[in-house]
């Protein structure tokens, strides 16, 4: 019966499908990807196998600012700097956030990674993120990583500058205002509706610099 043979194999039907559920990639580009793999040298799919199951194996949250890191290297290299301000604590969303903040060099305290923002329109709300975490670090200073104990004193929301982004700052600001802290969030050079891993160093440094008081 003509038709029956305009499929793809199981095996390239089930790599596309995989590919599709990925962020940003829709079936064309998961077809693109899948038929580079197929047409690619051995190795390369072979070398990305590997990736993949060695980013599970090896890589793991830092126990204190849930940022990525090696598994045995827990807390983080920026956690166990002790050359850090520990007073100082920035929020962000996702460790993509954090890198984009470090690399500014304008910026010396810890940070602390929510792992998203809330959405409840996607069902993602408090218990979805590490904002217990965040608190704990805030109620218990010896949690906070490092030698010594350091109270945080002060909490940079650094949220992206989106409807989601700012509901989860406000959320953040509410949960705060009953604890002796200082809650800063960065300026507004940043413009809205866009978000941190695509700002280039200079307007985040200067969002950095005039972080303004919230409340």
């Amino acid at each position: 019966m003509a038709g029956n043979g305009a499929s793809y194999p199981e095996a390239v039907d089930r790599l596309i499908a995989r590919l599709s559920e990925l962020p940003g990639i829709g079936r064309r580009s998961a077809e693109r990807l899948a038929f580079h793999l197929l047409t690619a040298e051995p190795e390369v799919p072979d070398a990305l196998s590997v990736a993949l199951t060695d980013l599970r194996r090896t890589v793991a949250h830092c126990s204190v600012c849930m940022h990525l890191t090696d598994r045995g290297k827990d807390p983080c290299a920026i956690c166990s700097d002790n050359r850090r301000d520990r007073s100082t604590v920035l929020v962000v969303e996702q460790p993509r956030d954090l890198i984009a903040l470090e690399q500014t060099g304008m910026y010396a305290g810890l940070y602390h990674v929510l792992m998203g923002r809330l959405s409840p329109l996607d069902g993602i709300g408090p218990g979805d993120l590490t904002i217990a975490r965040l608190l704990d670090r805030i109620d218990a200073p010896d949690s906070n990583g490092g030698g010594g104990v350091v109270a945080i004193s002060e909490v940079v929301l650094g949220l992206n500058p989106t409807l989601e982004g700012d509901g989860t700052a406000l959320y953040l600001a509410e949960q705060l205002a009953s604890r002796d802290v200082k809650i800063t969030r960065l300026a507004r050079g940043l413009p809205s509706g866009s978000e941190l891993e695509f700002a280039n160093k200079a307007a985040l440094a200067d969002a950095l610099h005039g972080r303004q008081t919230m409340g």
